[in-house]
């Protein structure tokens, strides 16, 4: 499963939109969710709402957070789209295999086995997250709550029983133009994450955009899903549903 989680304050001002950006990953096979992080009067309406829109056109989820509980809502977030995205795939095997629109809509019987794959694809199935980190002027003062909320996330999937890697990115990438810069490559080692939080320098314009295109373009690299344990959600459905 491949997911893009983008930590930011809203309100993009440089390059294509975010919510074109988010359409285009979601063609690709990759759920962008976003948190919103907030303070006492930050994140006007169009800040909000462009969230809102960045995650329905990525296929994920979205959620404003302040401050103080950015940690939780990451790891709720990326935990609920595992869930969110293995439930979609079973909901299209169970109308090829049984005919059924929804889980709901089985037997009782059937019901309970698809649930339990459910809950078990989403601890095993082999997970890639890269975390898009706004790193504009105004998100200065959120720093030390993105790093909790980084440190966490890596406990979380840590505590995964499945393969879990996750990629870092921030934006914009420096102070010379650059959109978004890679600042941790995919690694199984999710507890060195916190190394990259001296990399970590606000500052700048919000490229949200440009920096999705450049995630998406990081996916799109030849060795991407060619290493071992490169099971897809899709292949192991079957063998669980039928």
């Amino acid at each position: 499963m491949k997911q893009i989680l983008l930590i930011t304050d809203g309100c993009s001002n440089v390059g294509v939109s975010p919510v074109v950006a988010a359409a285009q990953a979601y063609a690709e096979g990759i759920t962008v969710n976003v948190v919103g992080v907030v303070d006492q009067g930050d994140l006007g309406e169009f800040g909000a709402s462009e969230i809102e829109e960045i995650a329905r056109s990525g296929g994920g989820l979205s959620r404003l957070a302040h401050t103080r509980q950015l940690s939780q809502t990451v790891q709720m977030l990326t935990r609920k789209t595992v869930a969110q995205t293995i439930q979609q795939a079973v909901q299209r095997e169970l109308k090829h295999v049984f005919g059924a629109s929804s889980i709901e809509a089985l037997p009782p019987e059937k019901r309970g086995e698809v649930v339990r794959v459910i809950d078990e694809l989403g601890e095993t199935s082999r997970l890639q997250v890269a975390l898009l980190i706004d790193a504009s002027a105004s998100m200065k003062p959120k720093l030390a709550a993105v790093e909790e909320a980084i440190r966490d996330l890596a406990l979380s999937l840590q505590s995964r029983q499945g393969s879990s890697e996750i990629a870092v990115f921030h934006f914009p990438g420096s102070a010379y133009g650059e959109d978004c810069r890679l600042i941790l490559d995919w690694t199984g080692d999710v507890g060195g994450v916190t190394s990259i939080f001296p990399k970590l320098q606000m500052r700048g314009t919000t490229p949200t955009g440009p920096a999705l295109m450049h995630v998406i373009d990081f996916f799109r690299k030849p060795d991407y899903g060619n290493r071992k344990n490169d099971d897809e959600t899709g292949g192991m459905l079957s063998d669980h549903v039928v």
